[in-house]
C-alpha cells in the first residue's frame, strides 16, 4: 500500500510535467502487429479491468456495441462494473492515466527497483491471456454443461450436429467429423466427456501440450500447403508458405532469419528432400502462435514502443508518454475485421 502511495504521488508531477510537456506521444497500432504476425486469436488486453468491462459487455448481451471508452454506453459500462467507477474521469471516460499509475507498482516486483523489466512485463501480460482463457473456459461449461456433472459431451457442446451426422463421420471443414476429431484429440483420457482443462484445450488448441492435438494442427496445415496434395511438403511449397509464416515472426523476433534453404534442410530430419508433418513440429509456434506466444509478441511490442532511452526496461514516466499503445487494442479492436481461428466458428 505504502509502495502504491509512493507511485501516485510522483505520478502526479508526472502527469504535471507530461500535461504541459510539448512532447506528443506517438499514435502507433498494436493492430498492425496483429495483422503483420498473422494472429486471428483475440488481441491481447493489458489491463485486466478492460477485460472485466468486456466480459461485462459479453454477459449482458452488448457485444454488437463497440467498446471504445470514451463513449456514453462505456460510461454506463464502468459505471456498472464497480472496480472501474473509482477511474472514471469528469468527463465520464476511463482515466486511462491513473489506471497506469495504479498499475505499475503491480509490475514492478522482481526486483522492486521503479522499472519494469521484459520479465516482468511479460509475466503480467501472460497472466492476463491465461485469466481470459480460463474466463471464457468457464463460461463454456457453464452454458453446456446440461447435466451438471463438470464435464461436457460432443452432443451436449454441438447439439446441432444429429447421431446421423457424426455417424456419417464427413471430416470435411466445419462437418460433424472434422469437430469431432478435435473433440477427440482433446479428450485426453478418452472417456468421451472434456473436463475443465481437456475443454480448454479444445477451445484454444494452439496454447495446449497435447501432443495429439499438435498432430492434428499440423496435419491440418500440411492440407493447406500440400498442392499437389502428396501428404508432405517439397521445397517449393515449403517456402511459399511455411517459411514465409516462420520468416515474418522470427524477423520480428531477431531480425536474423535462415534462408529458406538452410531452414528446409534443417527441418527436414530423414533427408528425404521433404517435410513432413511430424517434420514441422518444431516451428508449430510460428505456424499457429496462440494467445500466450501473441502475448510475448505484445511485450516486445510495447517495451520496444515505450522504452525511450532503450535500456529494455520501462519507467512510469516513459508508460505515461505512450499510454495509448497499452490500451489502443481498446480503441481500435471494434474497427480490427481480422479472421477468425476455425475453433472459433461455433
Amino acid at each position: 500500500m505504502a509502495k502504491a502511495v509512493v507511485y501516485l504521488l510522483f505520478a502526479t508531477a508526472l502527469i504535471a510535467l507530461i500535461v504541459l510537456s510539448p512532447f506528443k506521444p506517438r499514435r502507433h497500432n498494436a493492430h498492425g502487429l496483429h495483422r503483420r504476425l498473422g494472429f486471428t486469436g483475440h488481441v491481447p488486453i493489458f489491463d485486466p479491468l478492460v477485460s472485466k468491462m468486456e466480459w461485462y459487455v459479453e454477459e449482458k448481451g452488448l457485444g454488437d456495441q463497440n467498446i471504445t471508452l470514451d463513449t456514453k454506453h462505456d460510461l454506463v459500462i464502468a459505471n456498472d462494473v464497480e472496480e472501474a467507477q473509482e477511474y472514471l474521469s469528469e468527463a465520464g471516460t476511463l482515466n486511462i492515466t491513473m489506471r497506469l499509475v495504479s498499475i505499475f507498482p503491480l509490475l514492478d516486483l522482481a526486483p522492486e527497483d521503479g522499472f519494469v523489466s521484459y520479465n516482468e512485463l511479460k509475466h503480467w501480460i501472460v497472466a492476463q491471456a491465461v485469466e481470459r482463457m480460463i474466463h471464457r473456459t468457464q463460461n463454456e461449461m457453464a452454458s453446456h454443461d446440461r447435466d451438471g456433472d463438470r464435464a461436457i459431451s460432443f452432443r451436449e457442446y454441438l447439439p446441432q450436429f444429429s447421431i446421423e451426422d457424426i455417424d456419417r463421420n464427413d471430416m470435411e471443414h466445419g462437418e460433424a467429423g472434422w469437430w469431432k476429431q478435435q473433440f477427440d484429440n482433446a479428450d485426453a483420457d478418452r472417456n468421451g466427456l472434456l473436463n475443465f482443462n481437456e475443454l480448454r484445450d479444445f477451445l484454444f488448441p494452439e496454447d495446449s501440450s497435447n501432443d495429439r492435438i499438435h498432430k492434428w494442427l499440423l496435419t491440418e496445415k500440411m492440407k493447406r500447403m500440400d498442392h499437389d496434395n502428396d501428404g508432405k511438403l517439397n521445397f517449393q511449397e515449403f517456402s511459399d508458405n511455411a517459411y514465409d509464416i516462420f520468416k515474418n515472426y522470427v524477423e520480428f523476433e531477431t531480425g536474423g532469419v535462415p534462408t529458406a534453404e538452410d531452414k528446409f534442410a534443417e527441418l527436414d530430419v530423414n533427408k528425404n528432400k521433404f517435410i513432413e508433418a511430424e517434420e514441422l513440429k518444431p516451428i508449430l509456434h510460428y505456424l499457429y502462435p496462440g494467445e500466450l506466444t501473441y502475448a510475448t509478441y505484445f511485450t516486445s511490442f510495447l517495451i520496444h514502443e515505450a522504452d525511450d532511452n532503450k535500456d529494455e526496461k520501462l519507467t512510469l514516466q516513459e508508460m505515461l508518454h505512450h499510454e495509448d499503445i497499452f490500451y489502443n487494442t481498446v480503441y481500435e479492436s471494434s474497427n480490427d475485421d481480422g479472421n477468425h481461428d476455425d475453433h472459433d466458428e461455433f
